[in-house]
Order: C-alpha cells, then structure tokens, then sequence
C-alpha cells in the first residue's frame, strides 16, 4: 500500500508554504504525522509530489527520519511532464492541477494508493480504514472517498471550500464544490450559491483510495485539456472530476467511509495556533511519540 501526499501548493492564502511549517511538538512537518499514521497501518511506499525546487531537501529530510524498509519517492510535478507525443509552447506558472499531480508518479506506483493533501490532518482511524477497504477489496474498479462530517470541517477565521457529498447507502453518487462555506447559526451556507446545509453532510477532504487505473484516464483527460485552449489558459486537471467521471461513466465504484476521526487543515496563518495545540494534546495524550521519530 502506498500513501501520496500532494505537497506542491503554493499556500497563497496561508503566506508561506505550509507544508513546510514546523507544526509538530519538535519542529514536524503536519505531512509527517500523516507519515506516520500510514506507516502504523501497514504502508509501505510514501510518495510525496512537489516543487521541483523542494524535491532535494525534501527527499533528505524524509530519508533521515523513514525507516529503511520504506520506498521514498519525491517526486516534482512540472508543466513540462506531458503524455508522450504532446507539446505544449504556452506560458503558464501554476501547475496543471491535482490530477496531473497523482499522474506524476505513474511510474512508481503499482498498486492500490492513498492520496491526500499534504497540510492536512486527517486523523488515525482514516488510514486504518483505508487500509482494510484497500486488503478487502482487490478489484481495479474499487476506490473509496473518506468522508468527514461537514460541520467539524469549517474554519473560525473565513470561508472555506469544500466537496459536499451525496451518498447512497455506502456509495458515493457525486460530489458537488462549494466554494464559500460559513457558519451561519444552526446552518452552513454557501455564500456564493445561497444554498443551505445542516452540517451532517459527509464532504470531501481529499482523502481518496485508488488504483493504478486512474494513471490512463488522467492522461486521456490531459490530453483533451491541452487541445482546449480556454481550459489551458485558466483551468487545471483536478483529481474529484476526474473520479466523478470515471464513477458516472460506470468504470468505478466509489465508497464512501466515514473517517472516523478528526480532521483539521492550515488554510489560514491564524489557523497554525489550533493546529500546533492540537498535535501537542494529541502527543501528550499518547497517540504520538515524541520526538516523532527515533
């Protein structure tokens, strides 16, 4: 089993890049956490996709602290990792986007995978969970969404986006992106669309179990996007269309599995103060060790 963090964002909106924010009680990485809750569930692959100016530092930083039998691989995402045959002569600074960022590593990945953000925490049960859905079901068909309840998701300092989901028993029918989620008394709202939510709802927080068929479908997609001139301008592949319109073509299933635990994000500065006290309760409480590790 193979954990992929997607560590290449920019944090425009957390003013530095938060992956690299030394959260931990002794300096960690929120990423390493995540490291860490996969490893104690049986993963044995850590791929961590990212700037091609981090990838160096990153790769030794995780080197000295992974135990030897771990395969690391960083790898960087860049505008020039096109499917075989294409060009692109254009001018674009951001990245082509989180479905091109989990194609990366097509040639390293060969089973099933997790992948998740790399400045989120999503809590222990999640890769627990994720890893007995992953042993039980062995088709190439089966992937999974770990849903979080949408009320425990908002953030106390702005709005925030998220995937809001509609379930069918286990199954994961789509997931619908709200971009501007407050608390407004009992409810949530989507400032943005008018529309209301109790909170209870599961939503999406990028935690996906998938498998090596995604890897053709990303670049058949890729390929269509790169013949759109429009799309190359302003859009980016991203990873929930491209599950939803493998799901709604009828070429997967999707589960979707309450995580059972919590989850919080560093969208904000004002974010980091929850975040580093939550990791030191959580540390004190014995669900980590301290330091991370020996």
């Amino acid at each position: 089993m193979t954990l992929l963090l997607m560590a290449a964002g920019s944090g425009s909106r957390y003013g530095k890049l938060k992956q690299f924010d030394q959260l931990g009680p002794n300096g960690e990485f929120l990423m390493e956490f995540a490291i860490y809750d996969a490893l104690k569930n049986g993963f044995k692959q850590i791929v961590v996709i990212t700037k091609a100016e981090n990838v160096s530092f990153l790769n030794d930083y995780l080197k000295k602290r992974l135990p030897e039998n771990i395969t690391l691989n960083v790898l960087a995402q860049e505008l020039t990792d096109l499917p075989e045959g294409v060009t692109f002569n254009g001018e674009r600074k951001k990245p082509w986007g989180t479905a091109h960022a989990v194609w990366t590593a097509r040639d390293v990945i060969n089973g099933p995978f997790v992948v998740i953000n790399a400045d989120d925490f999503y809590g222990q049960s999640a890769y627990e969970n994720a890893a007995t859905f992953m042993s039980s079901s062995l088709n190439d068909s089966a992937y999974a969404l770990l849903g979080y309840t949408l009320k425990d998701t908002l953030s106390e300092h702005g709005s925030v986006s998220r995937g809001v989901c509609k379930v069918k028993g286990e199954d994961l029918i789509s997931v619908q992106e709200r971009i501007k989620l407050v608390q407004k008394g009992e409810i949530i709202k989507d400032e943005d669309t008018g529309l209301e939510f109790t909170g209870d709802e599961q939503a999406s927080m990028n935690f996906w179990v998938c498998r090596p068929s995604i890897f053709d479908k990303i670049e058949s997609e890729f390929r269509l996007f790169l013949k759109d001139e429009n799309r190359i301008a302003n859009s980016e592949l991203y990873l929930p269309f491209t599950i939803q319109e493998m799901l709604q073509d009828g070429e997967i299933e999707v589960k979707c599995i309450p995580a059972g635990g919590e989850w919080f994000g560093v969208t904000y500065a004002s974010d980091k103060e929850k975040a580093v006290k939550s990791l030191q309760d959580k540390t004190e409480k014995g669900q980590y060790i301290s330091p991370l590790w020996n």
